[in-house]
């Protein structure tokens, strides 16, 4: 699996999905008039921040969560995790690896949420720093990963 994952052209097709989904999130969110939950950490700013949305606003949110919020971490935490496996040690992919199920696991409380069941809505406490702190972690590391590549291949 690491063989694949650590292969140029994998790296650029995952890169590429990463880039469409990031655009697709600005689109939806654009089309639709409203600011998704993902960086809300506090579950009372994010009861708030739901209260305010319209029913459509909702389930829009709601499915977006549940159909293109799944996609991006795996396509982001593969991507990251690659990077990282393919120029330095496999250690160094275990943010972009932890990040995937954290990710998801929030995708949960906010589906849910967003659906009229938040009683979980106080996990958003927890996961959402620790998602954004894999996640920003996994991104430097895959990019000091793509400086170290880049510094060992011949200029011509």
């Amino acid at each position: 699996m690491t063989s694949f994952l650590t292969k140029p052209l994998t790296l650029w097709i995952l890169f590429g999905f990463f880039i469409l989904q990031t655009i697709g999130f600005a689109v939806i969110m654009f089309v639709w008039d409203f600011q998704v939950i993902d960086e809300i950490s506090d579950p009372e700013k994010v009861r708030q921040h739901i209260a305010g949305m319209s029913a459509a606003q909702k389930n829009v949110h709601a499915w977006t969560t549940a159909t293109l919020d799944v996609a991006y971490p795996l396509t982001y935490g593969l991507l990251f995790a690659g990077m990282a496996w393919r120029t330095l040690k496999p250690v160094f992919s275990i943010p972009a690896i932890a990040v995937i199920p954290t990710d998801l696991a929030e995708g949960v409380v906010q589906v849910l949420a967003l659906t009229g069941n938040g009683e979980l809505i106080w996990l958003k406490a927890y996961l959402t720093p620790l998602k954004l702190v894999l996640f920003f972690a996994a991104i430097a590391i895959a990019l000091v990963a793509l400086w170290l590549d880049r510094r060992k291949k011949p200029t011509s």
